[in-house]
């Protein structure tokens, strides 16, 4: 008896640190959800300090990392083609990513180059029905109105990484979505990297 009792001990210790271990997981998790989106605007108003004197190769270098790391950028360039994604060859596949990268990064060296007193503010974060998070701020800028920003996140591998972010009510992920599979659909692949890189070089040049 003693000894079947010692096993149900057991068990019940056993369940317990599972429980336990589990919901700080959870716990981790959500509180991982918003450092890396509070990380990343951290590196954004760093760089935006010294944009001037960084200028856009400089900003590039510096949000480079910050952007990879912050980002599922794979994901997003997958989602941004829906369907088309399926016709790509696995080269077409990894060119469409490593352009995608870099048009991110670009994007945001070219759009957050001066400071004048900006910051941004956490609001809340939420569990998505699916399993991911939304977490909402506002970037405050001085004599101007704020931008509200919810960033939504989505689990990979041990952290969370931003699949999109909607600035005031606009989604930036189906802004692209309809641009790029439009594109694909009448141009072609070669063409739509034509433009991305364009674009890149355009905002190198601003």
């Amino acid at each position: 008896m003693m000894v079947l009792k010692n096993i149900r001990l057991a068990l019940v210790l056993i369940f317990c640190l599972f429980t336990a271990g589990k919901a700080f997981a959870q716990e981790g998790n959500e509180a991982t959800a918003r450092q890396v989106v509070e990380n990343f605007q951290a590196e954004l108003i760093a760089v935006m300090k010294n944009g001037k004197q960084l200028g856009y190769a400089g900003r590039y270098d510096k949000l480079y990392k910050p952007v990879s790391n912050s980002h599922d950028l794979t994901k997003i360039a997958r989602i941004v083609v829906g369907k088309e994604w399926e016709k790509l060859s696995e080269a077409q596949q990894q060119k469409l990513v490593e352009v995608f990268n870099r048009f991110s990064v670009a994007s945001y060296a070219h759009n957050f180059k001066d400071y004048s007193g900006e910051s941004f503010v956490f609001d809340s974060e939420e569990e998505t029905a699916r399993g991911g998070f939304v977490v909402h701020s506002r970037l405050l800028i001085p004599d101007d109105k704020p931008v509200k920003f919810d960033y939504m996140l989505k689990e990979k591998g041990n952290s969370w990484r931003i699949i999109n972010i909607i600035a005031n009510g606009v989604s930036d992920l189906a802004l692209k979505r309809s641009e790029y599979t439009s594109i694909l659909q009448r141009e072609g692949f070669d063409a739509l990297i034509a433009k991305i890189n364009e674009k890149i070089d355009t905002y190198s040049k601003q």
